[in-house]
């Protein structure tokens, strides 16, 4: 990408719209320098959770003089930044999650976090870059925009059921009206850089945590014929939860089941009364996910009771199937092959099996997530560090990717080309 200047922040970008191509890519270029500044701000001072002030504060900062109506969380640090066109028309959401991981940063970055133990592992401080350089781009456009674009910045992504929250806090009808679609753009490090990637149906899995506790009779360990071991019935436990997945779904039903934890005794010599066991279930359809819950409580009482033990089983819900508009997922991968190229844009091959609680507002509005390829340089898809590692990065470049992706999707749509698609 060539250098370009850096607009000042608050400053709308003022190119003259027109027929895709658009000069959108042009106009993000332009914009880039100020976000990619924005991004390495928000990179070195990373929040977890739903209280995120000194991020909120730079989105804040960042939204200031483009003429929003901004609104802040009452439980949470979010951003909800309503953008309204010069006439009446419909409501289109676009989204930015906030929230860091605790981990700890190895990438050797100029910009890496300062923040000990806490890390940008995900991409959302790329996330939150686009979404306003988006805003600054549409702000420019707003005399040709009929209806409104919601900026929704989201705290609480990573496991605190963020967008669940602000749901309840009103965003979907922030412009006044309920939404009429809602869009996402996510990071991916493992796919080629600048290229955009969704499916329509089940895109990203439901994610659930498990907890197993086995009660036995704990005593001597030289004398185990005289306890109830708890720990080879946690062992069985795990063996047989991993068969249930192998030999209980056909093999087109995509579902992991991964045991992460096993914990159990406190010395050598001591058969423990306890051991528990715990992980997490992936699954991308509502009866898989039932038929894993229940076969979780299934197993771990037969498996315990065959030894005269007992268990206890929770299964505690995460979030929902990230499932994506068929019908705007067709006008997605139109809209942004028009705007950044046919080659740039195409099907995922497969669903995915993290999750993402872009699931609850897509639940409620029709609309899509997409990846946006951003490979670091010098290194094959296959190659770069996934999402949660220390040492995640990206190419930089594809932030305005995802500026000229998400304002076209946006522009589209206002301007009718996206239809409204079916509730």
């Amino acid at each position: 990408m060539p250098a370009a200047p850096r607009t000042p922040p608050g400053t709308p970008d003022t190119a003259p719209a027109g027929p895709d191509p658009t000069g959108l890519p042009g106009a993000a270029r332009r914009l880039a320098p100020g976000a990619v500044a924005l991004r390495r701000a928000l990179h070195r001072t990373p929040e977890t959770g739903l209280h995120l002030p000194a991020t909120q504060r730079l989105v804040l900062d960042a939204l200031d003089g483009l003429g929003l109506e901004i609104r802040t969380g009452r439980a949470l640090s979010s951003v909800t930044a309503t953008l309204t066109g010069a006439a009446d028309g419909p409501t289109i959401l676009l989204r930015s999650d906030m929230d860091a991981l605790p981990v700890t940063e190895d990438t050797g970055l100029p910009f890496a976090s300062r923040t000990s133990g806490l890390m940008h592992a995900c991409g959302h401080d790329a996330h939150m870059a686009m979404l306003v350089g988006a805003a600054r781009l549409l702000a420019g456009r707003r005399d040709a925009l009929a209806g409104h674009v919601v900026f929704m910045f989201q705290p609480g992504e990573e496991g605190d059921h963020g967008a669940r929250h602000m749901i309840g806090e009103g965003v979907l009808e922030a412009s006044g009206s309920r939404a009429d679609a809602a869009f996402a753009l996510h990071v991916q490090p493992t796919l080629p850089a600048g290229t955009v990637r969704l499916r329509p149906g089940p895109q990203m899995a439901a994610s659930d945590r498990f907890r197993v506790l086995v009660r036995g009779r704990g005593g001597h360990a030289s004398a185990p014929h005289t306890t109830c071991d708890p720990v080879p019935v946690a062992c069985e436990i795990v063996l047989a939860l991993q068969t249930t997945v192998a030999r209980g779904l056909a093999a087109d039903d995509s579902a992991v089941l991964s045991v992460t934890r096993l914990d159990a005794g406190t010395a050598p010599g001591v058969v423990p009364d306890t051991a528990e066991l715990g992980g997490t279930v992936r699954t991308l359809t509502a009866r898989t996910r039932q038929r894993l819950h229940e076969a979780i409580a299934r197993v771990a009482h037969g498996v315990a009771a065959a030894h005269g033990a007992t268990a206890e089983a929770t299964v505690t819900p995460g979030y929902p199937v990230t499932v994506n508009d068929a019908a705007f997922t067709e006008f997605v991968l139109r809209t942004a092959g028009e705007a950044l190229g046919a080659g740039a844009v195409g099907v995922l091959p497969a669903a995915q099996l993290t999750a993402e609680d872009f699931s609850y507002v897509l639940q409620e509005v029709p609309g899509a997530l997409a990846f946006l390829g951003a490979c670091p340089p010098g290194l094959a898809p296959d190659e770069s560090p996934s999402l949660h590692s220390s040492r995640t990065d990206i190419d930089e470049e594809v932030i305005a990717t995802g500026i000229a992706c998400e304002a076209a999707v946006a522009l589209a749509f206002l301007a009718g080309r996206g239809g409204r698609p079916a509730r």
